[in-house]
């Protein structure tokens, strides 16, 4: 997020990078003499059986000692790893061992540990001195045996001890990117052996790590921790670093040369000979690659030894299997194996995968806004609009393979095709993961913090050393994966030592996807203009994301000008309203209470922030609320206020997205790309996200959702015409479309349609109908509301149903007052409150179960039929269904019993007297804890109805004891077997 003290920088020359990329990914299987060989080579990681945490207020002895093995760690704090193999942080232990067990409940947080108001460094006593974490390990070392400590970076500073000896003090462990090799073949022996890690507290503004800027609360240890493994690599004389392949791909991907590359380190003091081998295997098997090469490595050095294509011609390959975005195509991986032998024994190896793809980017569309033009980006030749969330990981820093991959099925349920990382680069399996689900990830730096200098900041040698060797580690962690296709850094472009630092890094290790000077409309004379903007971050009205003419001349950097032309690195209408099932799992009956009657109320799960009136202050919900009230008029307790918030988060949502897929073909200023600040939170949240941390989906997911649809028909805000859309891989034929427009009593206004169409791949196709609407009216004239409903048939078949709510009076915005806001000043609010007003709709629903297999483990499949059964033209409106776990005949059980994980093909139907729609949902039947799935389904102006869904779920129907409360039992997991 923004400060409103960024420094506003006058564009350069434009520079385009065509990359050669690198793209080594997940582990992959192989034969068993590779797996073998490789398994006895490569670096184990410490601490698999827990680690012991401790503040230096408590454990006062010097580091001989705490890291002595025969130290005793009694009443320590017991920490087991997270999915990455880390201890994470300073929290993360207090947490595993019970302290403040529902800590992201309410202000538990607050309460418990205590505050930090504002960035900066740790102001909780408990926290604002070093922490000890500590671990044992037996490693199998020989005598004579090189033995290096392979450690991360680390959040904060950091003294290393090992065996009663320094091996780096914080001078040198410094960064959380910034991974470093030591050398400790003379510490470490056969047996036990102890390593202690004096963690210093963490200052992001002095140091080059990480923090939550203004996302939520910030933690009350700053995140001081190592999320990353520390690992140990035992080796004979020669030791190994990584293997990976640098490739270059033609642009349509019809041709790949690959050099397969890895290192090689000599640790004795003579010359030393092997043999390097390397093994290329395509995805579907096949005849695999195998390259040999003798080398004589130096004594005490490091080689890096290549196999070229053109020494190796085999490396050469025609018609690769590509990788792509999961919407565009598949993703097929090739299996990487390398290995150095000495005298027939293999010395070290490695296994890994790579996808073949090409990046492309370029500037296009010169205009007033854009005069250098905005950036666009392709793969395989292929340009698309990219459409993403903003990533954040979990508060506590706590890596889950499975949360992950509940998340990656929420991202492909919204249709989104990336994600952006700034400045929270994840561990290792979170990019395999991408990897194989073809989702695409934008990572950067920081913004806000020692990461972006302000003018005049002075930096030392230490600074730019820390920043190269941040570049390294960044460089080594991602070029391998295809996933990653960009890279740069946020509101400001680096000074330039700081770019040539990190430009060295990057290009020495391989790190060559294209590079972005800036996230905003800023350039240096090496990277040219980045051609991306960034905002609005607060409530603005669904048509100003249709605007492409405004923006402010004397703002080079075109913050805040959200509207659907170029590339928007980071935009939202601010404050996302969660279910009333989430709300009462993380908000205090008085948190509630607020939550609808005072919106100038700081609320802790927004974040730190207390400002009411705009700004770049969001913890409290006045400019939403100002907006919901002066639209859809007030409401009289909380659920009317979250109803209220439901559909104005996804009206919102939905033309945010749509905006930038409608204006895509805008020649002389397109829409290219938007990043939705933001998709998640590690936290359960009111700000900026399109789910929550439990996993529900309330109508910012639902609206993100409709727009995103591969094939989707959408009426836009700017000329109330059709635009048609295809957003997957392959050409979409015999496409007819419907529109009909309603007025609020349901009689039907115009209709009209369209046939015969065709759309290819990431097709876009404007003003196919432009139904007859209401004029538009004026105060005092009463405003009225209306309808317009739109069918997107292909063969006879509707695959696209998507309804709007518009009133005859309109937003607008008062331009020349929202310049240089992260939010827009209105004239005038549109006035849709006759919808508190509509008749009571009757609907029906009939749901049914199936065991059916789906992704991320889900076993079973719910599909439920909503019909508006009323007898008058009453429009059933935004008729939401949910998952709930309940008894065999229909009823729920009390207490928390919606599933939260469930993933909908669609939701928030809106149907007109005898319409029908079937909503599906995806789920593990473990999800249900025992009990028998049942659908509920509730509407703005229809009484809630929840019905049995029988079929096969393998679960025995089970109904709660008299007096007895289901708890929730969301499968959003967090490492270590602790819950919120």
């Amino acid at each position: 997020m923004r400060r409103s003290w960024i420094a506003r920088m006058a564009a350069g020359a434009a520079v385009i990078l065509l990359p050669t990329v690198v793209t080594v990914s997940a582990p992959a299987a192989a034969e068993p003499s590779d797996q073998a060989a490789a398994r006895s080579a490569e670096p184990i990681t410490l601490g698999t059986q827990g680690w012991q945490v401790l503040s230096t207020e408590l454990a006062k002895q010097p580091g001989e000692q705490v890291s002595s093995p025969d130290f005793s760690t009694k009443g320590w704090l017991p920490v087991k790893p997270d999915d990455a193999g880390a201890p994470g942080t300073e929290l993360n232990a207090l947490v595993q061992n019970g302290e403040c067990p529902d800590v992201f409940y309410s202000d538990n947080m607050r309460k418990c540990f205590g505050y930090m108001p504002k960035l900066g460094p740790v102001t909780v006593p408990r926290f604002a001195v070093p922490w000890w974490f500590r671990t044992d390990f037996t490693p199998p070392v020989k005598p004579g045996q090189s033995a290096k400590l392979l450690m991360p970076g680390v959040v904060g500073e950091a003294d290393v001890w090992v065996n009663g000896t320094l091996v780096a003090d914080r001078e040198t462990v410094s960064g959380s990117l910034a991974s470093r090799t030591l050398d400790v073949s003379k510490i470490v022996r056969p047996g036990k052996n102890s390593l202690a890690i004096k963690m210093y507290p963490n200052d992001p503004l002095k140091m080059f790590t990480l923090d939550q800027v203004d996302w939520g609360q910030i933690p009350p240890d700053n995140n001081t921790g190592i999320m990353f493994p520390v690992k140990l690599q035992v080796s004979d004389e020669l030791t190994g670093g990584g293997s990976w392949v640098k490739q270059n791909t033609a642009p349509d991907g019809s041709r790949s040369s690959l050099t397969v590359k890895t290192e090689v380190t000599n640790n004795s003091g003579r010359a030393q000979r092997a043999e390097v081998s390397a093994k290329i295997t395509p995805p579907s098997g096949g005849k695999p690659i195998v390259l040999k090469q003798r080398v004589s490595v130096k004594a005490n050095s490091k080689q890096t030894v290549s196999f070229t294509p053109e020494k190796y011609g085999e490396l050469r390959i025609a018609k690769p299997r590509l990788w792509w975005p999961y919407a565009m195509g598949d993703q097929p991986l090739y299996t990487l194996s390398t290995s150095v032998s000495q005298q027939g024994k293999v010395s070290l190896g490695s296994q890994s995968t790579f996808g073949i793809r090409s990046v492309n980017t370029r500037l296009v569309g010169k205009s007033p806004q854009a005069p250098e033009g905005s950036r666009i980006f392709g793969i395989n030749g292929k340009e698309f609009v990219f459409r993403g969330g903003g990533w954040a990981p979990d508060l506590f820093l706590r890596y889950s393979k499975e949360n992950v991959a509940h998340q990656i099925e929420l991202i492909k349920n919204l249709g989104l095709n990336g994600i952006r990382l700034e400045g929270h680069d994840m561990p290792t399996e979170f990019y395999e993961q991408m990897d194989r689900a073809g989702i695409l990830i934008y990572g950067g730096f920081m913004c806000c913090d020692a990461w972006q200098p302000e003018p005049g900041t002075k930096l030392t040698e230490r600074d730019y050393r820390i920043m190269y060797e941040s570049a390294v580690g960044i460089a080594q962690l991602e070029r391998n994966h295809p996933s990653v296709f960009t890279y740069g850094w946020s509101d400001n472009e680096p000074t330039p030592r700081q770019e040539s630092e990190t430009l060295r890094g990057f290009a020495e290790n391989d790190f060559d996807v294209p590079l972005m000077a800036s996230a905003m409309y800023k350039s240096t004379p090496t990277l040219g203009q980045a051609g991306m903007k960034e905002g609005p971050y607060d409530w603005v009205p669904p048509s100003y994301w249709y605007d492409t003419t405004h923006f402010d001349p004397d703002d080079p950097s075109r913050l805040n000008v959200g509207g659907s032309w170029g590339f928007d690195s980071e935009q939202s209408a601010g404050h996302t309203i969660p279910t009333m099932d989430s709300i009462r799992r993380f908000l205090s009956p008085e948190e509630q209470a607020k939550l609808w009657q005072d919106p100038k109320y700081n609320q802790y799960h927004a974040n730190f922030q207390t400002g009411t009136e705009g700004g770049y202050q969001f913890g409290t919900l006045n400019v939403f609320d100002t907006a919901l009230a002066k639209r859809y008029g007030q409401w009289s307790d909380l659920d009317s206020f979250v109803k209220q918030a439901q559909a104005a988060n996804y009206e919102n949502t939905r033309s945010q997205f749509e905006s930038y897929i409608a204006h895509s073909t805008d020649k002389s200023n397109p829409a290219t790309g938007i990043v939705y600040w933001q998709l998640n939170k590690g936290w359960p949240t009111l700000l900026w996200s399109l789910y929550n941390y439990d996993g529900d989906q309330p109508g910012a997911y639902f609206g993100a959702q409709k727009a995103n649809k591969p094939l989707h028909a959408l009426f836009t805000y700017d000329d109330n015409s059709v635009t048609l859309s295809n957003l997957g891989g392959a050409t979409q034929g015999e496409l007819s479309v419907r529109a009909k427009v309603y007025d609020i009593d349901g009689k039907v206004l115009d209709e009209q349609q369209a046939g015969g169409i065709s759309l290819g791949s990431q097709g876009v196709r404007n003003a196919v109908l432009k139904p007859k609407v209401p004029a538009t009216t004026q105060p005092p004239a009463k405003a009225q509301v209306y309808f317009v409903e739109l069918e997107l048939s292909q063969r006879g078949k509707v695959v696209d149903r998507n309804v709007y709510w518009r009133s005859t009076q309109q937003d607008v915005v008062d331009w020349e007052k929202t310049y240089g806001k992260p939010q827009a000043t209105l004239s005038q609010y549109s006035d849709l409150s006759a919808l508190q007003d509509l008749p009571e709709a009757t609907i029906s629903a009939v749901a049914k179960t199936q065991q059916k297999p789906g992704p991320n483990g889900a076993d079973t499949e719910t599909s439920v039929t909503v019909t508006n059964t009323s007898k008058t033209p009453a429009v059933g409106f935004y008729l939401r269904a949910d998952l709930r776990k309940g008894t065999a005949d229909g009823k729920e059980l009390p207490g928390d019993n919606q599933v939260a994980t469930a993933t909908w093909d669609d939701n928030a139907a809106v149907l007109w007297p005898g319409q029908s729609q079937v909503l599906t949902t995806s789920y593990r039947s473990a999800d249900l804890k025992g009990a028998a799935p049942v659908v509920s389904v509730s509407g703005w102006n229809a009484a809630k109805v929840t019905v049995a869904a029988p079929g096969g779920t393998g679960a025995p129907t089970v109904a709660a004891p008299a007096g007895s409360s289901a708890s929730g039992g969301y499968r959003i997991p967090v490492p270590n077997g602790t819950k919120e």
